[in-house]
C-alpha cells in the first residue's frame, strides 16, 4: 500500500436540507452586524437568502496537519520529530474536564443549549456593534470549530484567505455549515475536534502540544488555573502570550476573567475559583524543535538527516519534493528506522577516540545488515549542526582557494551528506576496495580463484594513458605498493596483499566494462558526472584501465552495500533507513521495505567472499591466503570475518571495510573539502575505527561461519 493523501478526508455533512428560517434570520442578523451601513440593503437580503441557497451543502473536513515520530530500531527510541504545526491529536476522554469546561467559558457559554448558532449572541452582538461597543462576533465553538475546518481543506493561500476573512458570506457560510455539523456530530464529537485543531500560539496547536508546551504534562493532567489559561489564549494567540512582556499581563487577566465564568456557570466552586486565581501563571515554554538538526542526540544527525533525504525521494510520497516534505512534517506518520542505537553509539565512540570533530580530515563510518540493506549506523567526527554564521566555530576550509575566499569548511560543524553522498557531494576515491568487483567479474566469466598471473612490480597495460606518473610510453602503467608484491599470485594471495599488478591485468582479460557493470549492480552510485559518463559508455568503460584500482567516487555506505551482497550469497539489496511506516490511520505502508535483486549466483559471491577472508586476517575455506594488509581484524572481531583494506596515490584517501554475516561496516579517512590535499591518511586511525565498531556489535552473538563455496 502507497502512502495516503497529505491529509485524509472525513466527509461530516452529507444531507443537503434546506436552513431553517432561523438559519435564514441569523444570516440577515449577522450580515448587518457585519455592515451596518447596508444592514437593510439588497447585498444584505441578497446574502441572506440568495447566497444561502448557492452555499455548499457537505463540508469536507480535513484532519489537521499532526506530527511525525521517528523511532530507532527498537521502536521506543525517538529520533526526531517532524512537524509543521507541532500537534497530535487525542480523544476528549484523555482531555481534563477543567479544559473541557474552560474552553465553553471562554468561547461559548450556551455551546450545550444551542444548535450551531446562537442566536440570542447574534442578536446582541448586531446591537452591541450598532450602538458603538466593543465589537463582539458571536461565533459559537461550533461556527469557529467550522472556520477551522474550512482553513485545512484549503489548496491555496487565497482559499485561506476567503475561509477566514470577516465578510458576511463567510459568517453565512459558518452559521450553515456549523447547523449541518450539529445534526451529523455529537457535542463531545465537535468539542474534541475543536480542541485537537485550535491553535495556542508558541508553535503549539491542539491541546496535546499546548499541555506539554505550557506545562510539559499531558492533556488530562491539567488544572484549572492551567486550563483557563490556555483557554484563554485560543482567542488571540500572540496578543494573550504569557512568555512576553505585553502578553503577560492580558494573559493574566483573561485567566481570571474565565476562572470567574467557570465559577458563574457552576464548572468550579469559589474556593477552587479563588484557589486557581493565585496560582502564577507560566512564563517560559518547552517548546520542541523540529527536523534533524533537534535529534536527541547530536551523532543521530547524519543518519536523520540520511532518513530525510530518503524520504524526500520516494514517490510515494508525492509528485515533488515539495509535497513529500508537507507528507512528512503533517501526516501523523509513525516511523521506525533501521538506526541500530548501540551500533550508532559504538561507530561515534571508535571514531571520537581516534579523531577530532575539530581535524579537517573526516573520520567517516557506515553500518549495513546484509539481505535486507538496512543502514544501522552513520557516523563521522563531526558535529551535526548549521554553523553560525554570524559567530562561526567552522575553520577555514583547508582548500587554500576557498580559504583566501573566506570560504569555511566543514568541521567541526556540517550538514552535509559527507557519509552517503548527494548530487553534490559525490565521495572520494576509495582505492583498493574496488579490486572486488574485478573479482567477481572474473569469476562470472568462468575463471577460478586460482587463476595465475604473473605481476611485476610494474605493470605496462593495454590500457592507454600517458598521465604521470601512471603512465610509460602513452600506457597505463600500474606499480605496487612495495617490490615484495612482485611474482606469481592468484585471487587469495593477490587479494590479501592487495597485489596492483594482478588486477589490472585481470581486469583485462575480463574487460574493464565488465568490472564497471558488477559495481553498478552491487550499488556504487558514481555520482561524478565524469564518473558516470564513463560508467555508462560502455567504449569508455572498456578503456577504464584505473577502474580496478578504486578511481571512482564513492562513499562509505556505497561500499559497505556493496560488500553487504557477497554476504548475502549475491543479493543485492537497496539500502534504507526504513523499518516500517504507520499512517496516522493505523495502515502500515509498503513503500522502504527491502528491495533486493540477485546480483550475481551465490556461488560466485561466495568465491569472492572466500578470497576476501585473505586481507583481514581469516582462513579461506578453498585455499591459502599467504597474506594480508590488516591480520588483526579477525582476532578482534572473534567471528569470521572477510573485507578489504583501499588506499589511493599518496594516501589522500584511506579505507577498510569488514564484514561478518550480520553487519558489514566501511570506514574512509578522507578530507571532504579538498580533495587534492597533502596530508596522508592513516591506516592506523581508520583501521581500528572500523573493525572496533564491529567488534563490539558483535560482543555476545553467537559465532556463524559463512556458507561454503
Amino acid at each position: 500500500m502507497t502512502a495516503r493523501k497529505p491529509f485524509r478526508e472525513r466527509r461530516i455533512l452529507r444531507s443537503a436540507g434546506v436552513l431553517t428560517v432561523c438559519g435564514m434570520l441569523a444570516g440577515l442578523v449577522v450580515a448587518a452586524a457585519s455592515f451596518p451601513a447596508v444592514a437593510m440593503s439588497g447585498l444584505a437580503a441578497k446574502a441572506g437568502s440568495e447566497e444561502l441557497g448557492e452555499l455548499p451543502t457537505e463540508l469536507i473536513e480535513q484532519s489537521s496537519p499532526q506530527v511525525s515520530r521517528v523511532y530507532a530500531a527498537d521502536g521506543r527510541t525517538q529520533i526526531a520529530v517532524m512537524y509543521d504545526e507541532f500537534r497530535s491529536d487525542v480523544p476528549l476522554n484523555k482531555i481534563s474536564q477543567h479544559m473541557q469546561d474552560a474552553i465553553v467559558a471562554a468561547e461559548d457559554h450556551q455551546f450545550y443549549s444551542h444548535h450551531g448558532v446562537d442566536l440570542k449572541g447574534v442578536a446582541r452582538a448586531f446591537v452591541n456593534n450598532n450602538q458603538g461597543g466593543a465589537q463582539q462576533g458571536a461565533s459559537t465553538l461550533t461556527m469557529q470549530y467550522v472556520r477551522m475546518a474550512l482553513a485545512y481543506s484549503t489548496t491555496s493561500p487565497q482559499e485561506v484567505v476567503a475561509a477566514t476573512e470577516d465578510t458576511a458570506e463567510r459568517k453565512l457560510s459558518e452559521m450553515k455549515y456549523a447547523i449541518q455539523v450539529e445534526k451529523q456530530l455529537t457535542k463531545q464529537q465537535i468539542l474534541e475536534r475543536y480542541l485537537n485543531m485550535a491553535p495556542f500560539g508558541n508553535g503549539a496547536y491542539g491541546i496535546n502540544a499546548a499541555s506539554q508546551v505550557y506545562f510539559g504534562k499531558s492533556p488530562a493532567e491539567l488544572s484549572v488555573a492551567e486550563s483557563a489559561l490556555l483557554a484563554g489564549m485560543v482567542k488571540a494567540p500572540t496578543a494573550f502570550d504569557p512568555t512576553t512582556k505585553s502578553g503577560y499581563p492580558q494573559a493574566l487577566d483573561r485567566r481570571d476573567y474565565i476562572i470567574g465564568n467557570m465559577l458563574e456557570l457552576g464548572q468550579i466552586t469559589a474556593a477552587e475559583a479563588a484557589a486557581a486565581k493565585k496560582v502564577a501563571v507560566v512564563r517560559t515554554t518547552n517548546r520542541p524543535t523540529s527536523g534533524c538538526v533537534s535529534v536527541a542526540k547530536n551523532h543521530w544527525g547524519f543518519f536523520c538527516d540520511y532518513f530525510y533525504r530518503w524520504w524526500l525521494s520516494q514517490d510515494a510520497f508525492g509528485e515533488t519534493s515539495y509535497e513529500r516534505e508537507r507528507q512528512l512534517k503533517s501526516g501523523g506518520y509513525r516511523i521506525v528506522t533501521t538506526l541500530d542505537v548501540d551500533a550508532q553509539s559504538a561507530a561515534r565512540k571508535e571514531i571520537t577516540e581516534r579523531q577530532k570533530d575539530s581535524n579537517p580530515n573526516a573520520l567517516m563510518l557506515a553500518a549495513v545488515e546484509p539481505g535486507t540493506g538496512a543502514v544501522r549506523a552513520l557516523a563521522a567526527n563531526r558535529k551535526f549542526k548549521i554553523d553560525n554564521a554570524d559567530d562561526p566555530q567552522n575553520e577555514l576550509s583547508s582548500n587554500p582557494a576557498e580559504a583566501r575566499k573566506g570560504i569555511r569548511g566543514t568541521y567541526p560543524n556540517t550538514t552535509n551528506p559527507i557519509i552517503t553522498g548527494s548530487a553534490n557531494l559525490t565521495g572520494y576515491q576509495a582505492g583498493s576496495v574496488f579490486k572486488m568487483f574485478t573479482m567477481v567479474a572474473a569469476l562470472e566469466a568462468g575463471m577460478g580463484l586460482d587463476t595465475a598471473i604473473y605481476s611485476p612490480q610494474r605493470y605496462k597495460s593495454e590500457y592507454l594513458d600517458s598521465a604521470a606518473p601512471a603512465g610509460c610510453g602513452g600506457y597505463y602503467c600500474p606499480s605496487n605498493a612495495s617490490a615484495s608484491e612482485s611474482g606469481t599470485f592468484n585471487m587469495w594471495t593477490a587479494f590479501g596483499r592487495s597485489v596492483n599488478t594482478y588486477f589490472v591485468p585481470l581486469q583485462e582479460r575480463v574487460g574493464a566494462e565488465n568490472v564497471v557493470d558488477v559495481a553498478k549492480r552491487f550499488g556504487v552510485q558514481f555520482r561524478e558526472p565524469g564518473d558516470a559518463e564513463r560508467a555508462n559508455d560502455e567504449d569508455q568503460a572498456h578503456e577504464w584501465g584505473a577502474f580496478t584500482l578504486g578511481v571512482s567516487d564513492s562513499t562509505p555506505l556505497d561500499i559497505a552495500n556493496a560488500y553487504a551482497t557477497l554476504a548475502a550469497d549475491g543479493k543485492y539489496c537497496t539500502p534504507t533507513p526504513i523499518e516500517s511506516i504507520t499512517a496516522e490511520d493505523g495502515t502500515v505502508l509498503e513503500t522502504g521495505r527491502p528491495d533486493c535483486t540477485q546480483a550475481t549466483t551465490a556461488n560466485v559471491a561466495r568465491r569472492a567472499l572466500d578470497a576476501a577472508r585473505c586481507p583481514v586476517g581469516d582462513r579461506a575455506q578453498l585455499g591459502n591466503c599467504g597474506g594480508s594488509t590488516a591480520p588483526q581484524v579477525r582476532s578482534v572481531v572473534g567471528h569470521p570475518v572477510f573485507g578489504k583494506t583501499g588506499t589511493t596515490d599518496n594516501d589522500k584517501t584511506a579505507a577498510l571495510v569488514v564484514g561478518t554475516r550480520s553487519l558489514v561496516v566501511a570506514g574512509y579517512l578522507a578530507n571532504p573539502d579538498w580533495a587534492a590535499h597533502t596530508d596522508r591518511m592513516s591506516h592506523g586511525i581508520v583501521n581500528p575505527a572500523v573493525y572496533e565498531t564491529l567488534a563490539d556489535y558483535m560482543d555476545g552473538k553467537p559465532v556463524e561461519e559463512f556458507p561454503k563455496p
